[in-house]
C-alpha cells in the first residue's frame, strides 16, 4: 500500500532544500565583536594571525635543555634554571645543561630537552639514562601557526577551541555577521496562551514556546508576535508588519487545505509564494516564499511537524543567512530496530526514536505513538528514524538510519 497522502510530483526533502537555500535574501551585515561575546558567531571575514605561534622555541615537557649532539657518558653540570615566563637566556656550553619546565624557554645554544625521567641529579650535575635525538621535547617556533597565516575563515561558525585560537595570536575582537532577526506567530482560533483560562475546545500553544527555544538554539533574535486568530485580514496585516521588521518570518498553522487555512492564499496576495507541501512525514503542507525583502516560511499546525520541519529546513536556512559557509550536517548512523516500524512508501518520514549503546551496538526503540500531535514522544527521543521515499515497513531486528537529536548518547 502506498501513502495516500503522497501527492504525486511533490518535491522531495532534498529538492524543496535546494529551492530554497537557492532563494534567501543576502545578508552582508556585520558587527565587530569581543572574543567573549563572539561565541557561535559566524565570521564576516577571513582572520590572519599576526605572530607565529609559538614564538619561541620551548619545552614540551620538564626536564633539561642540552645539545644532543655534545652526547657523552659523563655528568653534565647545571647552570641555571628556564622557568615558563622567566627565560635563561645565558650561554651553555660544552658538558653543561639548563633545568627546564614545561613551556620556558629553550637556549639558543640547546637543540633538545631530556625528559626528568631519564635522568639522575647530585647537586648541580646530573647523568642522563637515555639521551633525547635532535629537537626532542621542543615546541618550535610557528609549529601550531604561522605568521601571516588565514587562521579561520570566513562564514565560519565560532565555537569555544576557535576562541582560544584566536586568543593565542593576540586577537581582541572579530568582524561578525550581525544576527538575522525572526519574527513567528501561531494562528488558530483555537490556540489560547499560558496563563489564560482554557474554554471547551481551545487548546494551549505550545508551538509559540517550541519555536522560541528553537529560535534561540540557532543563534537569531527572536520575535514572538503571539496568536493571530483564523482571519484573512489579520493574518495580512500581522504579515506586512513582520516583513518591515525581520530577515524571516515563521508562522505555524494554517498552511493546510482546509476552510480555516489561508497563509498560502495571503502569501500569494501580498508576496510571493516559492513552494507548497513537500514530500515528508510529518510537515508534508509546509510552505516557503517572500514578503518584501523577507522570507517566509510557513509550518504546519502540529506540533511535532513543527519540529520535524524546522530542524530540516529552517534552521538550515537560517545557518545560511547567517553567513555560515558549512552549516553543520546532521549526524546519521546506523542503529537496530527492536520492533517493526510501520510505514507506507510515498513520503520520507522522520519518527521519534530513543537509541542507545548494547554490547557494542545501537539499538533503536521507537519513543510510543507517532501521531504529529504527541509532543510526549519527541520530548522522549534522541534521535529520529530516518525511512526514505520510497521504503515501507521495517522489521525488527533490521537496520535502520537515524539522526541524532543534540547530545544524544
Amino acid at each position: 500500500m502506498t501513502d495516500t497522502c503522497a501527492t504525486p510530483g511533490l518535491l522531495s526533502l532534498e529538492q524543496a532544500l535546494v529551492q530554497i537555500l537557492g532563494n534567501l535574501p543576502k545578508n552582508n551585515a556585520y558587527e565587530r565583536l569581543s572574543l567573549k561575546n563572539s561565541l557561535n558567531r559566524v565570521l564576516h571575514a577571513d582572520i590572519v594571525s599576526a605572530v607565529n605561534i609559538p614564538s619561541f622555541r620551548n619545552a614540551y615537557m620538564d626536564g633539561y635543555a642540552l645539545n644532543s649532539q655534545q652526547q657523552h657518558t659523563g655528568a653534565l653540570t647545571v647552570i641555571g634554571t628556564s622557568w615558563a615566563g622567566k627565560p635563561f637566556t645565558g650561554t651553555v656550553g660544552k658538558g653543561e645543561c639548563v633545568r627546564i619546565f614545561t613551556g620556558g624557554y629553550v637556549p639558543n645554544d640547546c637543540d633538545s630537552v631530556v625528559m626528568q625521567e631519564n635522568v639522575s641529579r647530585t647537586e648541580d650535575t646530573i647523568q642522563i639514562s637515555a639521551w633525547p635525538e635532535h629537537e626532542e621535547n621542543i615546541r618550535n617556533i610557528a609549529d601550531d601557526t604561522q605568521k601571516g597565516q588565514t587562521v579561520l575563515s570566513k562564514g565560519k561558525r565560532l565555537k569555544a577551541a576557535d576562541i582560544g585560537l584566536l586568543a593565542s595570536c593576540g586577537i581582541a575582537d572579530v568582524p561578525v555577521y550581525k544576527k538575522i532577526s525572526v519574527a513567528y506567530f501561531s494562528t488558530g482560533d483555537e490556540l489560547v496562551s499560558i496563563g489564560q483560562q482554557l474554554k471547551l475546545g481551545q487548546i494551549f500553544d505550545s508551538n509559540r514556546y517550541t519555536l522560541h527555544a528553537l529560535l534561540e538554539e540557532a543563534g537569531v533574535t527572536p520575535i514572538d508576535m503571539g496568536v493571530i486568530p483564523d482571519n484573512p485580514s489579520a493574518v495580512e496585516a500581522a504579515l506586512l508588519t513582520a516583513s518591515n521588521q525581520c530577515d524571516v518570518i515563521i508562522t505555524s498553522g494554517g498552511a493546510s487545505v482546509g476552510e480555516a487555512d489561508f497563509i498560502t492564499d495571503v502569501l500569494e496576495k501580498i508576496g510571493r509564494v516559492n513552494l507548497w507541501k513537500i514530500a515528508i512525514k510529518p510537515g508534508k503542507p509546509l510552505v516557503f516564499g517572500h514578503i518584501n525583502k523577507a522570507a517566509f516560511f510557513g509550518l504546519p499546525g502540529n506540533p511535532v511537524s513543527v519540529m520535524i520541519t524546522f530542524q530540516q529546513i529552517v534552521a538550515p536556512a537560517l545557518e545560511k543567512m547567517m553567513g555560515n559557509r558549512k552549516p553543520a550536517q546532521p549526524i546519521i548512523l546506523q542503529a537496530r530496530t527492536t520492533e517493526t516500524i510501520i510505514k507506507q512508501p510515498g513520503r520520507k518520514e522522520f519518527q521519534r526514536g530513543f537509541v542507545e549503546s548494547k554490547h557494542g551496538e545501537l539499538i533503536v526503540h521507537s519513543t510510543g505513538r507517532q501521531g504529529s500531535h504527541m509532543l510526549s514522544s519527541m520530548s522522549k527521543a534522541n534521535c529520529l528514524i530516518v525511512l526514505e521515499q520510497s521504503s515501507g515497513t521495517v522489521k525488527k531486528g533490521q537496520y535502520v538510519n537515524i539522526q541524532l537529536l543534540g547530545k544524544s548518547i
